[in-house]
C-alpha cells in the first residue's frame, strides 16, 4: 500500500536534499547578496528603521525559501530577552587598564558612548589569561551573555567569530578585519594616513625610503603599506622591510647598508608591540645616526608609552576614542536589527620634530 504523501507546509520551500543543519540568516544574506542586518529587518517584517526596497525584500525572501529557512523560536525568545549589556574583549594578554596604553582611548569612547545610549560593559576575562586561544576552543561563546560583544585586538580566532556572525549574534571588532566574512568593524583610515607622511617627506626632497614592518597580514599593517606605496608612486622608489622580531633583525649594519645606497628616511608602523618603531630607534642610535641630520624617522601612529619621552616622531595620531564610540554605535544598531554603518574615521597628521631635509650630498 502506498505511503500517504507529507504536504509541505505554506509559505515554506522544503529544506534542500541532504541538508541536515538548519540554515542560517548569514547563508541567506550570502544567497540573497545583501547584509545580514537586512535579512533580519525583512524576516521579521520590520517597517521603521532603514528604508528596504521591495525588490530588496523579494531577493531576501526567495533566498530564504530557496534554504528552507526558518526562525529558530529559541533565538527569536533569546533576541527579545535584551538585557542592555555589551561586552568587551581584548585578545591582548592582559587587558589594558594603565592610562598610558594604546587601548585605552578606545575604552573612553567605548565607555562614553555605551552611558550616552543606556548601556552597561561587561569585561570578558578570557583576554586576561593569554587571549581567547588560551582560553579554549569555546572562550567566545561566554559574551553571548551580552546582548553584543567589541573585539579588540590585531589577531583574533577567525573560526570562532566566524560562528558569531553566522549565528546572527551582534559582533563588532575595532579595527579593520576581512575575516570572517560578514563581520561588521570599523576603522581608521590609514591608508590615508600614511599617503599624507610620505608626502610631507617627499615634501622635505626625500625620495628614497625604507617601510619597517611586522611580518605578518594585519589588516592595519596592510593598509599602513598601501599607503606608503600609494605616497612613492610620483616621487621616488620605497623597499619595506619585514620581521617577524624586528628588534632582533633590524641591525646598525643594514641601516648604514640603506644609508649607503642612498636612503635618507626610514618609516615604521606601529603595532601594539611597538616593536617596529623600538627597533628603529635603538638601530639608528647604535649606528650613531643623528636624526634628522642624517636620516629622518616616521611613525605611522603613536609611540609606545616607554619612548614617549623622546623627540615626537613625525606621523599621525590614530582617533582612538572617536574609534571607540563609533564602534559602539555600531553596536547598538546591530543590537537593535537595524543597518550599520560607520565611515573610516581620519588621522591626525603629526609634524613631529624626527624629519627634516635629506642631507646635502656631493657631486662628484
Amino acid at each position: 500500500m502506498e505511503e500517504p504523501r507529507k504536504r509541505a507546509r505554506p509559505g515554506r520551500s522544503p529544506a534542500p536534499a541532504g541538508r541536515t543543519a538548519r540554515p542560517r540568516q548569514a547563508e541567506v544574506a550570502r544567497l540573497a547578496g545583501v547584509s545580514q542586518a537586512t535579512v533580519s529587518l525583512v524576516l521579521a517584517d520590520k517597517r521603521q528603521g532603514p528604508a528596504i526596497s521591495e525588490e530588496t525584500r523579494h531577493k531576501v525572501l526567495e533566498a530564504a525559501r530557496s534554504l528552507g529557512y526558518v526562525p529558530d523560536p529559541a533565538a527569536r525568545r533569546l533576541a527579545a530577552a535584551r538585557n542592555n549589556l555589551l561586552g568587551v574583549f581584548s585578545f591582548t594578554a592582559t587587558f589594558p587598564t594603565d592610562v598610558q596604553h594604546s587601548y585605552y582611548p578606545f575604552l573612553v569612547g567605548v565607555e562614553r558612548e555605551a552611558a550616552e545610549r543606556g548601556y552597561d560593559l561587561v569585561l570578558f576575562t578570557g583576554s586576561s589569561t593569554g587571549g581567547a586561544g588560551a582560553a579554549g576552543p569555546d572562550a567566545l561563546s561566554r559574551v553571548r551573555l551580552a546582548d553584543g560583544c567589541l573585539f579588540l585586538g590585531r589577531h583574533a580566532p577567525v573560526e570562532e567569530l566566524g560562528r558569531l556572525v553566522a549565528d546572527g549574534f551582534p559582533v563588532v571588532h575595532l579595527g579593520r578585519r576581512d575575516e570572517p566574512a560578514g563581520l561588521h568593524w570599523v576603522g581608521a583610515d590609514y591608508v590615508s594616513a600614511a599617503r599624507e607622511v610620505v608626502g610631507h617627506l617627499a615634501g622635505l626632497g626625500h625620495r628614497r625610503m625604507v617601510l619597517i614592518r611586522e611580518d605578518d597580514e594585519a589588516p592595519a599593517s596592510t593598509d599602513r603599506e598601501r599607503g606608503f606605496a600609494e605616497g612613492l608612486e610620483a616621487v621616488g622608489d620605497g623597499s619595506v622591510f619585514r620581521s617577524a622580531d624586528p628588534e632582533r633583525d633590524l641591525t646598525p649594519e643594514r641601516l648604514r647598508s640603506w644609508l649607503a645606497d642612498g636612503v635618507t628616511a626610514f618609516v615604521a608602523e606601529e603595532t601594539d608591540t611597538g616593536a617596529a618603531w623600538r627597533a628603529l630607534r635603538r638601530a639608528a642610535a647604535d649606528a650613531g645616526i643623528e636624526c634628522p641630520r642624517d636620516a629622518s624617522l616616521a611613525l605611522l601612529g603613536s609611540p609606545p608609552a616607554d619612548l614617549a619621552d623622546g623627540p615626537e616622531p613625525t606621523g599621525f595620531d590614530i582617533p582612538r576614542t572617536r574609534l571607540g564610540a563609533a564602534a559602539v554605535r555600531m553596536l547598538a544598531a546591530l543590537v537593535a536589527g537595524e543597518e550599520a554603518t560607520e565611515p573610516l574615521v581620519a588621522c591626525t597628521f603629526r609634524p613631529g620634530a624626527t624629519s627634516g631635509p635629506p642631507p646635502a650630498t656631493e657631486d662628484h
